[in-house]
């Protein structure tokens, strides 16, 4: 009987050893999927970012022109309110300064109304 008890101990640690391979297979294949996915997972990211970065650059080519065009018509808007701010600036140069001298030129002098007379 003691034979046959040390056969059944021999056969449940080489079970055990067993179990323990099939584990740590198991536990390597789990990572190995996890790597797997994490890569696919990586080029899937890396396949729809180029994908939206053409989308946008072609998007911009399409929208450049407008912009470009937009530009000019501002600038030239813009050049044109210049040459009229400068056109008003030189037909009233003149007047602002003379009424500016008249101001500082032509005092009168008065007692102002809130000073009373001294009786």
């Amino acid at each position: 009987m003691a034979g046959q008890q040390a056969q059944n101990i021999q056969a449940l640690l080489e079970a055990e050893k067993e179990a323990a391979k099939v584990v740590q297979q198991a536990r390597q294949y789990r990572v190995q999927r996890l790597k797997d996915a994490r890569s696919e997972a990586a080029k899937e990211i890396e396949a729809y970012k180029a994908s939206k970065d053409q989308e946008f650059k072609a998007f911009e080519a399409s929208h450049a022109g407008t912009t470009q065009a937009a530009q000019v018509s501002v600038d030239k808007e813009t050049a044109i309110k210049q040459q009229e701010i400068r056109a008003q600036y030189e037909s009233n140069k003149d007047k602002v300064v003379q009424k500016l001298l008249n101001r500082v030129v032509l005092v009168k002098p008065e007692l102002h109304r809130n000073l009373t007379k001294l009786e």
